[in-house]
């Protein structure tokens, strides 16, 4: 499995509307083949931050899903609200352990 972390920061006051297009792409995504989990965090040293987890068979199974019309709707979406660039980095899962029921 693979692990792709990316953080964004959000325009001030647009955090409503993009955390709302996120929750609507990682819906979307449920069911890709090779998706596994996610998370949407927000760091406790910035309101605007965002840092997105999301978990993979393959690298190739996130790729495909970025290829895809929800995926593309969502990013039109969410890419005006952003400032700067996003910071993404691959991690390959070790280990993945889960309590009961998640």
């Amino acid at each position: 499995m693979m692990t792709v972390v990316t953080g964004v920061t959000l325009k001030t006051g647009s955090e409503p509307e993009w955390d709302a297009a996120m929750r609507e792409r990682l819906a979307a995504a449920r069911g890709r083949p090779g998706w596994v989990a996610a998370q949407l965090l927000i760091p406790l040293d910035g309101q605007n931050k965002r840092v997105v987890i999301g978990t993979w068979q393959s690298r190739a199974d996130w790729q495909a899903w970025h290829e895809d019309e929800a995926f593309a709707e969502t990013r039109a979406r969410m890419e005006g609200l952003q400032e700067g660039e996003s910071a993404m980095s691959w991690n390959e899962v070790v280990v993945d352990a889960r309590g009961e029921g998640i």
